[in-house]
C-alpha cells in the first residue's frame, strides 16, 4: 500500500465526482493513494446540485417547517425550532454527537469515509450546497482528516457519532490528521488560508444521517478478505507438497461434480499450483486429512460469497443513504429510514465468518506441517538445524501455538453482530442495524486471519524447502519455487531458533499491502 509520503508508481487521472456510480477498486485507489479525487465541473451536476439546496431554502421560505431544519432531530422532531435558531441547529447536531470513544480510525479508513461521504452527497437528493462538496474534496486533496473514535455508532440513524467528527472538522473543530500528524482542525484550517466552514440547514444531518462510516470500512474490508483468499490458497499448496499430499484431490471432473464456481476455482488454482498430473484410474495414494484436502470447499466459501458482497456494498456506496431526501426535480421531500445499515451488517457478518474459517484452515494445516507424526518425514517442529543441534532446537513450536491462540480468537469474534438490535434514544431508534460494529468486527478477524497466514506462510516455505531436500521428493513445482523465491526476498529460513516477531510482523505488512500477485481472476 503506497503511503502518502512515498514517490507514486502512476499518476492516473483523478477520479471524477459527478453523482456517477464507482467502484470498490476506485475507493481503494484514492485510500490507498494511488489516485486523486476531483468534484465535476459540469455544469448540469453543479446545477442539479444547487437545485437541491435551492428546494429546500424555497420550502422554508413557503412552508415555513422542514425535518431536521425547523424541528428538533428524531424523537424531537415535534419540538419546534425558531427560524432565528436555524442556522445555528447543524453545529448543535455534531456538537451533541461529540462523544465517541475507543481507539481512532485508522488514516486510510477516515479518508475512506470522507470519499465515500462525498460520493452520497454527489447523488444530488440531499439538499446540500456545492461548497459543502468542494470542502469534502478539498480534506482529501490535501490530507486532511477528522480524527474519529469508531465506537459509539448503532448503524441507524447511520453512523451519527462518527460522521459528526467530521462536520466538527469542517467547521474548524476536534482534531485531523494533517498528512498524518495528529492536530486542531483550526491549525490546519488556518495554516492553508482556508475559513472554517458555516453548515447550511439540512447539512449537518445529510453528513451525518448516513451509513459512510461502516461501508467504508466494509469495503477495505472487502479487499483484504479476497487476497487472503487467494493467500490461503497459495500456503494450501505449499501445504500440500510440504507435506507429499494427494495432488488428485483437486481434480476438474470432480469438481465438475459440484460445480460451485468459486470452489472451482479454487481447485484448479491448486492444480496449477502443484502442476498436479491426470488423475490415474485408480489412485493408490490415501486421501489426505481434510484441512488440504477439503480446502477448495473452505476457500471457495469466500470466492463464491465475494461477488454478492461487492454488489451490496456498492450499492450502498452508490446510495443517498440520508434523512430526509430532498427531491427538486418532483417537489418533494421524502422522509424513510436509508441511513438504516442492514446489507452492510449482512455482508460483514457473513464476510467475518467465512473469513475466520481460512483461519482455521490455515491453522490446522500448520499442526500438521510441525507434527512429525503427520508431516511424512519432515523434521519435528520444522526444525532447520543440524543434526546434532536438533535436541537444542525447537524450530515453530511456538509459532503454532500463537497461530492457534489468533485463531480461537477470530473464531470467538464470528458470533453476528446484526442479531443485538438495540432500542435507542427514546425508542425512536427501536431497530438498528448495527452495521459499523459488524464491520468493526470484521477488519479485526482480517488482522488475526493475517497473522495465522504470515505464520502458516513462513512454515510452508520451510517445510517447502524441506521436502525438497529430500533424496524422493517430488520436483518443487515452478509457481511454488518462485513464489518462495519472492518471499525469501523478505525472510530468511529458519535454520537455529530465533525470535520470529520481526518476521511474522513484517510478512503481516506484506500481507496488508497485497505485495504478491497470486492469481489472476477467475
Amino acid at each position: 500500500m503506497t503511503h502518502r509520503n512515498a514517490k507514486p508508481t502512476a499518476s492516473p487521472a483523478p477520479l471524477m465526482l459527478d453523482g456517477s456510480d464507482i467502484t470498490l477498486e476506485n475507493v481503494l485507489e484514492v485510500v490507498e493513494d494511488r489516485r486523486g479525487v476531483a468534484l465535476s465541473q459540469d455544469p448540469d451536476f453543479r446545477a442539479r446540485i444547487a437545485r437541491g439546496s435551492e428546494f429546500l431554502h424555497r420550502l422554508l421560505e413557503e412552508d415555513g417547517v422542514v425535518y431536521g431544519v425547523t424541528t428538533g432531530y428524531g424523537d424531537s422532531c415535534t419540538r419546534a425550532v425558531p427560524m432565528a435558531d436555524v442556522e445555528t441547529l447543524p453545529r448543535q447536531l455534531y456538537t451533541f454527537h461529540g462523544c465517541g470513544i475507543g481507539d481512532t480510525l485508522p488514516a486510510e479508513s477516515a479518508r475512506a469515509v470522507v470519499l465515500v461521504r462525498l460520493v452520497s452527497l454527489c447523488r444530488g437528493v440531499s439538499g446540500v450546497s456545492v461548497e459543502l462538496l468542494e470542502r469534502l474534496a478539498w480534506l482529501l486533496e490535501h490530507d486532511v482528516l477528522p480524527v474519529m473514535p469508531e465506537e459509539g455508532s448503532v448503524g441507524a440513524s447511520g453512523d451519527l457519532t462518527p460522521l459528526s467528527y467530521l462536520a466538527a472538522v469542517l467547521c474548524g473543530e476536534r482534531e485531523v490528521l494533517d498528512n498524518g500528524r495528529r492536530r486542531p482542525a483550526a491549525e490546519a484550517l488556518a495554516e492553508r488560508g482556508l475559513e472554517p466552514y458555516r453548515l447550511k440547514p439540512k447539512e449537518g444531518l445529510a453528513l451525518m444521517n448516513g451509513t459512510a462510516v461502516m461501508t467504508a470500512l466494509g469495503i477495505l474490508a472487502h479487499a483484504r478478505c479476497a487476497y487472503a483468499s487467494q493467500l490461503a490458497t497459495r500456503i494450501t499448496a505449499l501445504s500440500v507438497y510440504a507435506l507429499s499430499g494427494n495432488p488428485y484431490h483437486f481434480d476438474e471432473d470432480l469438481f465438475a461434480a459440484k460445480p460451485h464456481s468459486g470452489q472451482q476455482h479454487v481447485a484448479a488454482r491448486l492444480r496449477d499450483d502443484l502442476h498436479a498430473p491426470a488423475t490415474p484410474r485408480n489412485s493408490p495414494r490415501l486421501q489426505d486429512r481434510y484441512s488440504t484436502r477439503c480446502a477448495p470447499h473452505v476457500i471457495g466459501v469466500v470466492e463464491d460469497a465475494l461477488p454478492w458482497w461487492r454488489q451490496f456494498l456498492e450499492n450502498e456506496l452508490n446510495s443517498a443513504n440520508d434523512n430526509p431526501l430532498i427531491d427538486a426535480e418532483r417537489g418533494k421531500v421524502m422522509h424513510g429510514g436509508h441511513f438504516y445499515g442492514g446489507h452492510v451488517a449482512f455482508v460483514m457478518d457473513s464476510l467475518k465468518q467465512a473469513a475466520a474459517n481460512l483461519a482455521d484452515l490455515l491453522d490446522r494445516q500448520l499442526a500438521l506441517l510441525v507434527d512429525s507424526r503427520f508431516n511424512h518425514g519432515l523434521p519435528s517442529s520444522l526444525s532447520g538445524a543440524a543434526p546434532e543441534r536438533l535436541p537444542l532446537n525447537h524450530g515453530y513450536k511456538a509459532v503454532q501455538i500463537g497461530a492457534s491462540a489468533w485463531t480461537a480468537e477470530a473464531l470467538k469474534l464470528t458470533m453476528p453482530a446484526s442479531v443485538f438490535s438495540r432500542s435507542t434514544e427514546s425508542h425512536n431508534q427501536d431497530k438498528v442495524s448495527m452495521g459499523t460494529i459488524a464491520a468493526r468486527d470484521a477488519l479485526r478477524v482480517l488482522t488475526l486471519v493475517e497473522q495465522v497466514a504470515a505464520a502458516t506462510l513462513h512454515a510452508g516455505c520451510q517445510g517447502a524447502e524441506l521436502r525438497r531436500a529430500l533424496v524422493d521428493a517430488d520436483p518443487l513445482p515452478a509457481r511454488l519455487a518462485a513464489f518462495i523465491a519472492e518471499c525469501r526476498d523478505n525472510i530468511a529460513p529458519l535454520l537455529e531458533d530465533r525470535a520470529l516477531e520481526a518476521d511474522l510482523r513484517h510478512l503481516c505488512q506484506l500481507i496488508r499491502q497485497r505485495r504478491w500477485r497470486l492469481y489472476d481472476a477467475g
